[in-house]
């Protein structure tokens, strides 16, 4: 009966902390944006603060570096996206040539004539008005969340120690060096994943801008910026990226051989990726199995979507080292970890 009460109490735990982070969404996710992203720059502002700048004016300069790459990438972006829509014209014919064989298609197969297919397209027509006013909300939810996530970074780095002496106070004595270490291992494990993580996007902008430039693609160099960007979230932001390159590339008139030739681009630049790339730039920072990488992955978009998904990997990572820390959690440590490597039985009897 015990036994049942403490895995009925669990489940019910397990329920109100994911429902808890869902409806508090609003809240926390830009709290938890903040405090990863600031630990990519603990090592920044205690470089500054070394050279006799005071936390404040370090915590300053290191946001301002933040502000400086995130505008520097957008304004990539924006720069390629005027090449991108010099092209629109000539785009939105061949799409209107592709919904046409598509009617007559749908037409021909399910039965609806065109007359029925444009006054569905009406009815959802309607609902632009709405749609409208949804785009105009969230991107005004994104403007403030945006903000607090600089404020939010501000102060955590302002106030780290303030932060980790709180931790360990939380700890009885017997244990705070072990709550200490584990501090600084999940701050250091957080640094290292997002500055591998940008230096391998670097990477792949230019094998992406190189690669789609022979196959000829229109606006390559934004195709690439976009494809490196999305690998943020893993798995789905790569094959996101790439499905958006051959839609462009449809749309274009590109022919097979040029849709062919992006799959072979994306296929060597994965390979590059996986067995070169991460290895040697990302490394074994975050020892995650892929069964709970995507479990995360796939979790953290239920929860908290897009940002859940950008969040998954570092936050399982820094679950990771307090479950391999903590004695009664090795076994949670275990289970979401890489699998060993099997020993090899000797040849002539065991020792």
């Amino acid at each position: 009966m015990d036994k049942l009460q403490r895995s009925i109490y669990i489940i019910l735990f397990m329920v109100l902390f994911f429902g808890g982070l869902y409806f508090s969404s609003s809240f926390l996710i830009p709290l938890a944006l903040a405090a990863v992203f600031s630990m990519l720059f603990i090592r920044l502002s205690g470089f500054f603060e070394s050279k006799g700048i005071n936390r404040g004016l370090a915590a300053a300069f290191c946001m301002l570096i933040f502000v400086f790459s995130v505008v520097l990438i957008v304004g990539l972006l924006y720069w390629q996206m005027g090449s991108f829509t010099e092209n629109m014209g000539e785009m939105k014919s061949r799409l209107g040539g592709m919904v046409t064989d598509i009617r007559a298609w749908i037409n021909e197969k399910a039965g609806i004539n065109q007359k029925q297919q444009q006054e569905i397209v009406k009815g959802q027509g309607e609902q632009t008005g709405t749609m409208v006013i949804d785009f105009a909300s969230n991107l005004v939810s994104i403007g403030v969340s945006t903000i607090l996530v600089l404020v939010y970074m501000y102060l955590f780095l302002f106030y780290r120690s303030h932060i980790k002496r709180f931790i360990l106070k939380l700890v009885p004595q017997n244990e705070k060096e072990n709550a200490g270490d584990i501090v600084h291992e999940c701050g250091h494990v957080a640094q290292k994943y997002l500055s591998g993580l940008g230096a391998m996007i670097v990477v792949l902008w230019i094998m992406y801008g190189i690669g789609f430039s022979i196959v000829g693609i229109e606006s390559a160099i934004f195709f690439a910026v976009l494809c490196g960007i999305l690998e943020i979230i893993p798995f789905v932001g790569n094959l996101t990226g790439t499905s958006l390159t051959v839609l462009s590339v449809i749309a274009q008139g590109g022919d097979s051989k040029m849709i062919i030739g992006v799959l072979i681009v994306y296929g060597l630049v994965q390979l590059i990726q996986t067995y070169i790339l991460e290895p040697l730039i990302v490394g074994e920072q975050v020892n995650i199995n892929p069964l709970f990488t995507i479990m995360a992955i796939v979790l953290g978009e239920f929860v908290w979507g897009v940002a859940g998904m950008i969040l998954a990997i570092p936050l399982l990572g820094i679950v990771k080292i307090i479950c391999d820390r903590v004695p009664s959690l090795n076994a949670f440590g275990f289970l979401i970890g890489p699998i060993a490597p099997p020993k090899r039985r000797k040849m002539f009897g065991r020792k």
